[in-house]
């Protein structure tokens, strides 16, 4: 979630093309980025590369250039690979750091959409969110504002942690 928040400071295009990138640990250029890049970004900066674990996964078509740039493949890995949590109305049931899916109706460029959850909270208590809508990354008040369709906790296993440079 801190590496999320980090990126609030970088100018980011919201541009959904496809790119090729290179693997494993690829990105599309830093300026450049759409909601689940936010993730792969924070996930990234904790030393896990999520290119490389979404293909290895086998949970998306095979393409290493976009899999891990797909809400509905990171929802699926998410699903495997950690923990699927109920969605529910209740604030209390969405820690910081959680990952939540979206079915947006109006959505401009996609349907689907992907936060992470913060550790800061409005007014009533509810969780804020760190996303890119297609403004930039922001942290906002946006947990329940579209239909949520995934609600997931990811952690970090030892054999995932950053590779030192001897290594």
């Amino acid at each position: 979630m801190d590496a999320a928040r980090a990126q609030i400071s970088v100018p980011t295009l919201y541009d959904p093309t496809y790119r090729k990138i290179p693997y494993p640990a690829g990105d599309v250029p830093w300026y450049i980025g759409v909601c689940t890049d936010v993730i792969v970004r924070a996930y990234r900066e904790l030393g896990i590369d999520l290119q490389e674990l979404v293909h290895t996964s086998n949970v998306g078509s095979g393409d290493r250039n976009i899999d891990h740039r797909r809400v509905n493949v990171l929802g699926k890995f998410f699903a495997r690979r950690g923990v699927s949590l109920p969605i529910t109305k209740n604030p209390k049931d969405y820690s910081a750091g959680d990952l939540v899916t979206y079915y947006v109706p109006d959505g401009t460029f996609s349907k689907t959409h992907i936060a992470i959850v913060s550790n800061r909270e409005n007014i009533n208590g509810v969780p804020l969110v760190i996303h890119n809508r297609g403004y930039g990354v922001q942290e906002e008040d946006w947990l329940f504002a579209d239909k949520i369709t995934g609600h997931y906790r990811f952690q970090t296993e030892p054999h995932m942690e950053k590779r030192t440079e001897e290594q």
